[in-house]
């Protein structure tokens, strides 16, 4: 099977975007690839396609457990075999999908970057037939990248016994110094890097420094129209700033990770699938989130890098069509953002015995605890302790670096059931003992694979269906899980902590001080550059982006609020010879776009062209509606042919 006919095939698509089929080819032929896309440029089938026409498995290493989960479900409802190992699964559900992948019965396994340090799993991985490895996010693997996860690092070991498995690395954000980290770090042989530009010509990019940020907020809302993101710094700010929205006929829902799996589903529906709402949100939001009409992504406060800004503002406008990215800020902002510093970097002194901590309050013994979950309980730990919240989780995240712990997303994991025993002995089972027997037949009807693999189930359904309180199925699986008849896992509602390595005693606690440090000068060489971005405004909002990712522009963009500004102030004025000339680049510019083509392509075709002309005439047929760009921001004349 081609690329093409498997994009056909599973995706039903016709054709493949800009480089999607130059970087699949790529990685069929071995090479290991970079590949660099803009946020909803389709960096996934990068991988995925090339899953499905070679042998073997795909190893899918992701840092975002419900982007894995999302995309695992979508593969399966296309009929592709998938497969994720997430922390809060139990290890015979591991065990069974390790299996699984090593006999040839999934094409894509997705893993977080710290189930490499799992002996385990390794053991497993060393069996498998990889055809490929795929890294997704994978600027996490530089020091010098916005979200660096030491983990990442570990990648580098499976080479070691799977030479030929080329390796596609994937991200959406990179600097120069990271694209070359990324390939040092994944030991690139022959490598290729597919990088397109940075450049969002329909994208307005503004910053306002105001101190009735809701005021402004209600203004630019009302202003633009349409569907919008709105990103603030915690999950109380997230409900206050939508019932600020609701309270003025605003259509708007709160989003953050506190909130139930069920109805946090429920909420991005609804404003998926409406042309007018307006999702507030923690920055946990817009990870895969297939949206292409935003209109507008407003920053209530200042992100802590341009990676990030750049990230989150580009989910607006991606149908092509124009589109507003506003930050707003005051001066409490730009001083936090300056102390946020000293707060995610907390001493050395002070992560150890934050270690000792969180060990002492579950009880755990030294060399005890390895692979235990406990609920997290971050307020009661903070409390016994006398620690402050924040920088306590900050803490936390330096321990889960080092490998010592791991805190799982906070999901609302489904139960699942598998039945390990075989057809026969389940059915004399049934026969002998008639209430559990009728919930079985119940839930083999409900549910399929349940005897192949771990199922989701929902005991509710299973109760209305056998006429059982929801309590007495869980009660009456639990015995089953006793008896060995199932293997019943029951969902969980909390937030959890996995101790990944028994407990050591401080003293051998570990905090790489080279690592501390080098994190921190980066961290704050990004927050300058974001400080740089807010206050700069002599230079194009857009330029200064470019120029941050390595890339340079020739000319302004000429929508963002420093464009418009000093367009305003000089106030140009045409003569006939003027219009005459722009009329002539007009036809030759509908001439050219016959054929949908990038900015760049149309410039190339006209290379006597003024530059700073063409731009601003491009500009302004935008404008008017006259040039239409779609998703991979190609231009096109309307009823051209």
């Amino acid at each position: 099977m081609t690329p093409l006919e498997a994009l056909k095939k599973y995706w039903h698509y016709d054709q493949f975007r800009p480089m999607q089929e130059e970087a699949i080819n790529s990685v069929l032929s071995g090479n290991d690839t970079l590949v660099l896309l803009p946020t909803g440029g389709g960096k996934s089938l990068c991988y995925q396609v090339p899953a499905v026409t070679d042998e073997g498995v795909t190893l899918v290493i992701s840092p975002l457990i419900a982007l894995m989960r999302d995309q695992v479900r979508h593969l399966r409802e296309q009929h592709i075999p998938a497969a994720c190992i997430i922390s809060g699964m139990g290890r015979q559900e591991i065990e069974m999908v390790l299996n699984n992948a090593i006999f040839g019965k999934i094409k894509l396994l997705y893993i977080s970057p710290e189930r490499l340090r799992s002996r385990t799993f390794i053991d497993h991985l060393r069996q498998m037939r990889l055809s490929m490895i795929a890294v997704d996010e994978a600027h996490c693997i530089s020091q010098w990248g916005y979200d660096f996860r030491p983990p990442y690092l570990e990648i580098a070991k499976i080479r070691d016994f799977h030479p030929s498995a080329p390796v596609m690395a994937l991200t959406a954000t990179a600097t120069p110094e990271v694209v070359h980290d990324i390939q040092q770090n994944l030991k690139f042989k022959h490598g290729k890097v597919f990088q397109s530009s940075f450049l969002r010509p329909n994208l307005s990019y503004s910053v306002r420094k105001e101190q009735d940020k809701m005021g402004t907020l209600l203004r630019i809302i009302r202003g633009v129209g349409g569907s919008g993101i709105i990103y603030v710094r915690n999950r109380r700010r997230t409900v206050e700033v939508a019932k600020l929205l609701n309270d003025n006929d605003i259509p708007a829902a709160a989003y953050h990770a506190g909130i139930e799996l069920k109805e946090r589903n429920l909420r991005q529906q609804q404003w998926i699938q409406s042309k007018r709402g307006v999702m507030v949100a923690t920055n946990a939001f817009g990870m895969g989130i297939d949206k292409a009409d935003v209109r507008f992504v407003i920053h209530m406060d200042i992100p802590e890098s341009p990676e990030a800004y750049f990230q989150e503002a580009g989910r607006a406008g991606r149908d092509g069509k124009r589109a507003y990215a506003v930050l707003l800020y005051d001066d409490y902002d730009t001083s936090r953002l300056k102390e946020g510093l000293e707060q995610d970097f907390p001493p050395i002194n002070y992560i150890k015995n934050v270690y000792r901590g969180v060990c002492n309050y579950y009880q755990i013994p030294v060399g005890a605890g390895q692979d235990s979950q406990f609920d997290f309980k971050l307020e009661a730990i903070c409390q016994s302790y006398g620690f402050e919240p924040y920088t306590f989780f900050t803490a936390l995240k330096f321990l889960e670096r080092e490998g010592l712990i791991a805190l799982p997303e906070h999901n609302e994991l489904q139960s699942k059931v598998h039945i390990p025993i075989d057809k026969e002995t389940l059915y004399s089972f049934q026969v002998n003992n008639r209430k559990a027997g009728n919930m079985l037949s119940s839930m083999l009807r409900l549910y399929g694979g349940m005897f192949t693999d771990f199922t989701p189930i929902s005991e509710s359904a299973i109760g209305k269906r056998c006429e059982m309180t929801e309590l007495q199925v869980v009660n009456l699986l639990t015995e089953l899980n006793r008896l060995q008849i199932v293997n019943y896992q029951k969902r969980t509602v909390n937030p959890q902590i996995v101790f990944t390595s028994p407990r050591i005693e401080i003293s051998s606690v570990h905090i790489n001080d080279r690592n501390y440090k080098e994190l921190r000068q980066a961290s704050e060489k990004r927050r300058n550059a974001m400080m740089s971005y807010v206050t700069d405004t002599s230079l194009c909002r857009s330029r200064q982006l470019l120029h941050y990712f390595g890339e340079e522009s020739e000319s302004d963009c000429g929508i963002c609020d420093v464009c418009v500004s000093q367009r305003n102030a000089t106030k140009p004025h045409d003569n006939a010879a003027q219009k005459a000339d722009k009329g002539m680049l007009i036809s030759r510019i509908r001439e050219l776009l016959q054929e949908p083509m990038t900015i760049r392509q149309l410039a190339l075709q006209m290379p006597d062209c003024d530059h700073q002309m063409l731009t601003d005439t491009i500009r302004e047929l935008l404008d008017k509606g006259k040039i239409v760009t779609d998703q991979d921001f190609r231009m096109s004349w309307p009823n051209s042919k």
